[in-house]
């Protein structure tokens, strides 16, 4: 027989079991389903918890994927201090957030990388914190009929650039400080996005 959901917070003995048992629970659920297809009671009857107790430990699901993924930085905390200054030079915001929190993590984010490159699966997590973190992020900012396309060609040249610098290590980007790639690069993303200020 299942044991019964346990309702309300749990005991200070117990918190670190239930944590953990929602985050097993979820990373299944999204490996299986995506991130769309993975709902909140699914992983809650997986875990064997209530689904209140998903919001009490990660608030929302985006939360609770990021939590999944066991980053040494939360990228929804760091992509709303970018979005939040609106479009106007949002480019350089962007890419100096980026590598800022990538580049002392160079290790975490080239496996990161490597695996979802190398896996060819279409609901890697990194794939979908990028669909579902950083492109519904920027879509919330972007202007236009063709504001979708662009969050994904803005995306598309962030991972690529991850990996020309953090995996493949190509060089001169791989050496490059954040002030030279920020230079060369905010240009281009920045008519992306669609604001005059480079």
């Amino acid at each position: 027989m299942t044991a019964p959901r346990r309702r309300g917070r749990p005991a200070a003995g117990a918190a670190v079991d239930t944590r953990q048992a929602i985050l097993d629970a979820a990373r299944t659920q999204f490996a299986a389903k995506g991130f769309t297809g993975a709902s909140m009671r699914a992983i809650a009857a997986e875990a064997g918890v209530d689904a209140s107790l998903i919001s009490h430990y990660f608030g929302d699901k985006s939360r609770l994927l990021v939590a999944t993924m066991e980053l040494p930085v939360n990228p929804i905390e760091k992509i709303a201090t970018v979005v939040e200054g609106g479009p106007d030079g949002m480019a350089e915001r962007l890419l100096r957030t980026f590598l800022g929190a990538w580049d002392p993590h160079r290790e975490v984010f080239s496996t990161l990388v490597r695996t979802t490159l190398g896996s060819g699966d279409g609901q890697a997590p990194m794939l979908q914190l990028a669909r579902n973190v950083l492109i519904t992020s920027l879509l919330s900012v972007l202007e236009g009929d063709d504001r979708e396309l662009r969050a994904n060609l803005i995306a598309g040249q962030l991972i690529g650039m991850a990996t020309m610098r953090y995996v493949v290590r190509l060089e001169p980007l791989a050496g490059a400080t954040v002030d030279e790639v920020v230079r060369l690069y905010a240009p281009s993303l920045q008519r992306l996005i669609g604001s005059d200020t480079p």
